[in-house]
């Protein structure tokens, strides 16, 4: 069995933990180990809140979050319609930096990231997953 889920939201500040929300709700119902589930929110969190800080673009003030679990990983994108990525996105910020550490805490708590660029149509996407513990007698994996 698994759970997959797509939301639409909103650039606005109030999205990101409605987002946040949904994930550890869905988590915890399946029966994922609560530090997992922590990890993946901080990081969904970091990426949500890069979509609507950076993420305008020419046609939408929208972003999209896709989630998916199953028996083994999840893996959450986040993808939106502003300028995209460039070549130094990725690398640690000094440490006296007040911002910009979001892209690297998202590759410190994920097991594989993905950052690119939307070819031909602009916007950036964040693609992170990590491998899931379970609970004892995780409803998902009971479920199978």
């Amino acid at each position: 069995m698994s759970i997959w889920w797509s939301l639409q939201l909103r650039r606005d500040a109030a999205s990101v933990p409605l987002a946040r929300r949904l994930l550890l709700g869905t988590m915890e119902t399946a029966g994922v180990d609560p530090e997992v589930s922590y990890d993946l929110s901080v990081a969904l969190t970091e990426a949500c809140a890069n979509a609507v800080e950076h993420g305008g673009g020419r046609s939408s003030g929208a972003y999209r979050v896709t989630a998916y679990l199953d028996g083994e990983k999840c893996r959450i994108e986040v993808t939106d319609s502003g300028p995209g990525f460039t070549r130094a996105a990725h690398v640690q910020p000094p440490e006296e930096a007040e911002h910009g550490r979001g892209l690297f805490l998202i590759q410190e708590l994920a097991d594989h990231v993905h950052f690119t660029n939307r070819p031909g149509r602009g916007g950036a996407v964040v693609s992170f997953d990590k491998i899931l513990k379970w609970r004892d007698n995780a409803p998902l994996m009971t479920a199978s």
